[in-house]
C-alpha cells in the first residue's frame, strides 16, 4: 500500500495545498475539514487527477469525541499513518486586550490548542504502535513574536510552539518525528476568516508586498517529509523576501 498523509484543515489554504502535494507524489490521504461540500470536492479532484486513495473526516477538531472516534474507527489498513499535517487553525478577530471578543477567545483556544492536541494524540497513539511516524505541526512567526492586537492568537501559537518540543521529546523514545512549520505573512482565507468577511481589511494586511502561498508552504512541507529517517527538522520559520519578522517589513509604496 501507498504511504497515508493524514492533512486536517484540508478544504482551503495551506491544508488544501499539501493534500494536493502529496497525492501528486503518489500518497493516499486522509482529509479532514468542517466544510463536507468542499472535502467532497477535494477528494474528487485528487481521486481523478492523481489516481490514489481518499478517505474524508469531516469532523471538527474542537469535538473530542468526533476526533478519537474518526480516527480509531479508521480502517485497519488506514491506521498506518506515515505523516501527520497538523494543520487546523484560525485567527479570529485583531482587537485590543481588552476589546475582544471572549467567544472568538474560546474559539481560537479551542481549535488552535485543544483541537491540535486532539488529533496529535489520536493519530500519535497509532504511530506508536506502526513504530514510525512524522506529525508536522502547524505553527506561525505569531507564535515566536507577539504584535499589537495579536494576545489570544499569539498565545494560542506560542502554546502550539512549546507543544511542538514537548512533542519532540516525549515521542523521541518511539522514533516519531515531529517538526514545526511557521509561516509568516501568507495569503490565503486567513485574513478574511480572522476580518470575519471585511475583504479591504483582509487585502490590507498584504501591502506593499508578494506575501507567501499556499503553495510554497506545502512544497516546505513535503520536503520536511520526504528526508531520509535519520534526519528531522525540528522547528522550521519562513517568510516572504519582504519580511523579517512580525514587526518589520519592507513594504513597497503604492
Amino acid at each position: 500500500m501507498a504511504s497515508i498523509a493524514f492533512i486536517t484543515g484540508a478544504t482551503s489554504g495551506f491544508g488544501k495545498a499539501t493534500a494536493y502535494k502529496f497525492a501528486a507524489h503518489g500518497y493516499d490521504v486522509i482529509i479532514n475539514g468542517r466544510r463536507t461540500d468542499r472535502l467532497q470536492q477535494l477528494a474528487e479532484v485528487i481521486e481523478t487527477k492523481y489516481n490514489v486513495a481518499v478517505i474524508q473526516l469531516p469532523c471538527e477538531v474542537r469535538d473530542e469525541a468526533a476526533v478519537f472516534s474518526s480516527i480509531r474507527g479508521l480502517p485497519d489498513s488506514w491506521k498506518k499513518i506515515d505523516v501527520l499535517v497538523n494543520n487546523a487553525g484560525l485567527a479570529a478577530g485583531r482587537d485590543y486586550f481588552d476589546e475582544a471578543s471572549l467567544d472568538d477567545w474560546n474559539t481560537m483556544i479551542d481549535t488552535n490548542v485543544k483541537g491540535f492536541l486532539y488529533v496529535a494524540r489520536a493519530v500519535a497513539e497509532l504511530m506508536i504502535q506502526n513504530g514510525h511516524g512524522h506529525i508536522i505541526n502547524m505553527g506561525s512567526t505569531a507564535g515566536k513574536e507577539v504584535y499589537e492586537k495579536g494576545n489570544v492568537y499569539c498565545a494560542s501559537k506560542f502554546a502550539v510552539d512549546a507543544l511542538n518540543q514537548a512533542m519532540r521529546i516525549d515521542l523521541l523514545r518511539h522514533q516519531i518525528k515531529v517538526t514545526a512549520i511557521n509561516p509568516g505573512a501568507a495569503e490565503t482565507e486567513f485574513s478574511l476568516v480572522r476580518f470575519k468577511g471585511d475583504t479591504a481589511a483582509a487585502k490590507k494586511i498584504y501591502d506593499g508586498i508578494e506575501p507567501l502561498h499556499a503553495e510554497d508552504i506545502a512544497d516546505v512541507i513535503y520536503y520536511c517529509a520526504s528526508l531520509p529517517p535519520h534526519v528531522c527538522i525540528n522547528d522550521l520559520t519562513l517568510t516572504c523576501t519582504r519580511q523579517a519578522s512580525n514587526l518589520y517589513f519592507n513594504r513597497q509604496p503604492g
